[in-house]
């Protein structure tokens, strides 16, 4: 065999071996975006054109969140979010509407304390994506009722289900290392002597004595 065919071969060999790693690379890559991402990568790839030009972005949102001072909350701090979280719930009796708007206002609260920047509603949605990308969809769901709320076209029923979607995201914000949060897990109750309860994590609508 020549020495022009050896080189042939050696170079397609090279060539082989480059391509299988790159794309072993890619799935990979692929495979830790999905983890890590968890429905917002599915989200992110029907929205953009490719599926490159969505996983380009996810590395861009890791990088952006890299730079970001992102810290736990010490027991203290998580205890008084907690606390003041049971006052908003309590609120929701009597002025839902003034209690899905003071939750939000938690919620971007707990954001800033954690070192979220917390300016422009869609650049919290791709900070948050990193580490909460399972709950995301619920804060998104949270901030469109509570915007037609301000303008009066909420039902208590969405009201409701605004609060369940913004706990969600709180609890996971407020959570310790180890997964916990400190202060009470009872479901949001419209009141003591009103039916409707909603659970915190499922939102089935559940009446007393059931």
């Amino acid at each position: 065999m020549s020495t022009v065919i050896w080189v042939a071969v050696v170079v397609a060999v090279v060539v082989a071996i480059v391509a299988v790693g790159y794309a072993v690379l890619r799935q990979q890559r692929r495979h830790r975006l999905r983890d890590r991402f968890g429905p917002e990568y599915d989200r992110t790839v029907q929205e953009r054109e490719t599926r490159r030009e969505a996983e380009q972005e996810l590395l861009a949102r890791e990088q952006r969140f890299g730079s970001l001072d992102i810290r736990p909350l010490d027991s203290g701090t998580r205890e008084t979010y907690a606390r003041k979280w049971m006052e908003v719930q309590e609120r929701f009796v009597d002025a839902p509407g003034f209690a899905v708007t003071e939750a939000d206002h938690l919620v971007t609260s707990v954001m800033a304390e954690r070192g979220y920047p917390t300016e422009n509603f869609e650049q919290r949605l791709s900070d948050l994506s990193v580490a909460h990308g399972r709950t995301l969809d619920h804060y998104r769901r949270a901030h469109e009722i509570s915007s037609r709320a301000a303008r009066k076209e909420a039902s208590t029923e969405e009201l409701r289900q605004a609060m369940v979607h913004y706990r969600a995201l709180f609890e996971e914000l407020l959570a310790a290392s180890d997964g916990a949060v400190n202060g009470d897990h009872s479901p949001i109750r419209t009141g003591p002597d009103r039916e409707g309860t909603i659970t915190g994590r499922t939102g089935r609508r559940d009446s007393p004595g059931r």
